[in-house]
């Protein structure tokens, strides 16, 4: 089956690597002509585990094709897959223009019958305006040819997409026809050939499924992350509670990990766009309000706390930061905790000396260029370099290499033994039995 993918971001080059590992011949299109140089030649634009063997595998196979002209392949393929950007407006909003755009290329151009399928997170009612817009063009040419819309909603995970997409534990596909249906049922099949878990559903309630298992998510997190800060006030320990209510199976232990705030493309994102599509109707969305500001009091916590080490005054005062990524195994800072912590503290005069095993630099539009130049921002070589002459130490991602350090080391490389640890992935006894101060989330101060 020949197909393409227009968006060549993180879901698009994912999504058309993984559908040539099963044979497909796919086609991946983007107007960025440097991104699509850097591919035929081999080099991956974001880090993915697994996703650079990949694509040079399926390019060297003959099965993963680069372009910038969807053009120039829209006759040549049965599935055209759209999974551009559809950034946040200021209210919050989901920016069509892209995703709009694709399909009046599509409309400008088919001439046989093919299926385009919105792979982008987009709001409820999207493929109605998908489906009128290459109607319109359609009809601007004169001509009739038949088409269908169709949402398949992504459920990656950043540093487990590959995994995710090969061996998913569901497949959500909204459909208006039975064509259609038949075509995607033939295109998944071998992803899912012990266990067909492909839940066709009309298209509404499809695109509905991505903006609800994200929100419900969001909502965990924040739940625990409210619940952490009430156990520091009367002296609980959010870790036994997450234990105590996890072990129901009403309930289960997923995403019930109190920690620094969520962050990433997708959950932030998604939570403000579901708040604006219900506000678009007429309906308040109290729930996920009360999220999305849990979430943005969170990524303060850490500040917070050092503040309370430094007796409310960090000027001159050197912070080692572990971890600037919003999770481990990606290099995705959109949204990231981190960039909230150094904010506040190069505000608040501090220096900060940062480690990261991926993220080496900032991108120049995130504003810390100045402050690298002058020294306030310091990349350090490795995590024990991070913490060389350092006030004290704080853990913002939770990387594997961070999970069993020499303690030693770092005790003589802090000017203090304080270690504030933002993921509560440390235990609290050994450290201070190890003559440090522990500050985690949702638990008592140990020292």
């Amino acid at each position: 089956m020949k197909i393409a993918v227009v968006g060549i971001g993180y879901v698009g080059l994912v999504s058309g690597a993984c559908f040539a590992e099963i044979g497909a011949d796919v086609t991946c299109v983007d107007n960025d002509s440097a991104k699509i140089n850097k591919l035929q030649s081999g080099t991956v634009p974001i880090f993915e585990p697994g996703l650079e063997d990949l694509v040079k595998k399926n390019v060297n196979a003959g099965r993963l094709h680069f372009t910038t002209s969807l053009t120039d392949v829209i006759n040549d393929v049965e599935v055209i897959f759209s999974a551009v950007g559809t950034p946040p407006d200021e209210d919050g909003s989901a920016d069509l223009r892209y995703v709009l755009e694709v399909a009046k290329t599509v409309g400008r151009n088919m001439n046989h019958y093919l299926v385009l399928v919105t792979k982008s997170t987009v709001p409820v009612g999207t493929a109605k305006k998908v489906k009128a817009t290459i109607q319109a063009e359609l009809d601007k040419r004169g001509v009739s040819v038949e088409f269908d819309v169709a949402s398949n909603p992504e459920f990656l995970k950043e540093g487990a997409a590959i995994k995710d997409f090969m061996s998913p534990d569901r497949v959500v596909i909204g459909v208006e026809s039975e064509r259609a249906k038949e075509l995607m049922t033939t295109l998944y099949r071998p992803f899912l050939l012990n266990n067909f878990r492909v839940l066709f559903m009309d298209i509404p309630s499809a695109e509905m499924t991505k903006y609800a298992a994200n929100s419900m998510l969001a909502t965990r997190i924040s739940f625990m992350n409210d619940m952490a800060n009430l156990c520091e006030l009367v002296g609980a320990d959010v870790n036994q509670v997450r234990r105590g209510i996890g072990a129901d199976t009403r309930i289960g232990n997923k995403f019930l990990y109190a920690g620094c705030g969520y962050g990433g493309s997708c959950f932030p994102k998604d939570v403000k766009a579901l708040i604006h599509t219900a506000k678009d109707n007429g309906y308040t969305m109290q729930l996920l309000e009360a999220v999305e500001a849990v979430n943005e009091h969170q990524k303060t916590v850490l500040f917070e706390k050092i503040l309370r080490c430094a007796q409310d005054d960090v000027s001159a005062k050197t912070i080692a930061i572990w971890g600037l990524a919003f999770k481990p195994n990606t290099d995705d800072l959109r949204e990231a905790t981190s960039i909230v912590l150094i904010k506040q503290l190069l505000a608040a005069g501090a220096k900060v000396r940062l480690f990261d095993p991926v993220v080496k630099t900032f991108p120049t539009f995130l504003g810390f260029d100045n402050a690298v130049a002058d020294g306030s921002i310091y990349f350090a070589k490795d995590a024990y370099d991070a913490t060389f002459e350092a006030d004290l130490l704080c853990l913002v991602t939770e990387w594997q290499e961070f999970r069993l350090p020499n303690w030693q080391i770092i005790k003589k490389s802090l000017k203090e033994p304080v270690i504030i640890d933002g993921r509560n992935i440390y235990d609290p006894v050994e450290l201070k039995k190890l003559g440090f101060e522990y500050r985690g989330i949702g638990m008592k101060t140990m020292s």
